[in-house]
């Protein structure tokens, strides 16, 4: 199986949730390769589970006053705050039979790419059950995966560097003030890689397209003029609007 792969981009929100929905179409319509993107966001977001209320999850004046996206995805899955330098993102967009039906499996295995890759990097990482990816015991990747038409959708995000006071200031997490205790609690479930390994985001980008094409054959391509057409519709039409974003 021959597979596509979309070098690390920046783009906004909107266009990342879009890219995953049209890339996961055409694949569907056999009219593209299985595909890897890796990507950041700009400007940072909130991504919140397809679930969730926008409202109850993310402080929509706060994300405006700083200027963070904020937009529901299609996956499952709790509120995430995407920053700008702090993560690096992928998505793995095939069709199902490539891989196990067990989800757990599933998640096990894509997940198993991104342990891998840290292996490499000096960083001891396990997959922890469903969908994280934790170093020291500590969360250091969120994952979600969805299945539809056929097509098997992962995408999650690796975090590189921790800005907990800008995290806090958009996720609802509570109705009090950022407090230091909070801080010290998210400190004791959450790290990223610059607390394990003294490298670039460019390192670590590096790290992870080796082990995610390990063993494929692949080739490297941009998204065809058409996608990034259809991107952009579906970018505006649906992923800014209020009527997807604010539906529950």
């Amino acid at each position: 199986m021959k597979w596509r792969v979309i070098g690390l981009k920046e783009h906004d929100a909107y266009f990342n949730m879009a890219a995953d929905e049209v890339i996961s179409n055409k694949i569907a319509e056999n009219q593209a390769l299985p595909t890897i993107r890796f990507y950041t966001w700009k400007p940072g977001a909130v991504s919140i589970g397809h679930f969730q209320s926008m409202l109850d999850e993310v402080d929509v004046e706060k994300c405006k006053e700083l200027g963070i996206d904020y937009v529901r995805r299609k996956t499952g899955g709790g509120a995430v705050y995407h920053d700008e330098n702090g993560e690096l993102a992928y998505s793995v967009i095939a069709p199902e039979e490539l891989f196990t039906k067990n989800i757990i499996e599933s998640y096990e295995v894509i997940c198993g790419w991104i342990v891998n890759a840290f292996s490499t990097l000096g960083i001891d990482a396990q997959f922890a059950p469903i969908n994280d990816i934790e170093a020291g015991g500590k969360k250091i990747s969120g994952n979600a995966q969805s299945r539809s038409r056929g097509i098997l959708l992962q995408h999650g995000t690796i975090l590189y560097d921790l800005n907990l006071e800008r995290m806090f200031s958009v996720l609802k997490v509570s109705s009090e003030k950022i407090s230091d205790k909070m801080i010290k609690s998210a400190k004791e479930r959450v790290t990223c890689v610059l607390e394990h390994a003294n490298i670039t985001r460019e390192q670590l980008y590096k790290g992870l397209l080796k082990s995610f094409t390990e063993g494929k054959d692949c080739k490297f391509e941009e998204l065809s003029p058409e996608e990034v057409r259809m991107i952009g519709d579906l970018a505006q039409n649906e992923y800014k609007a209020d009527k997807w974003n604010f539906m529950r």
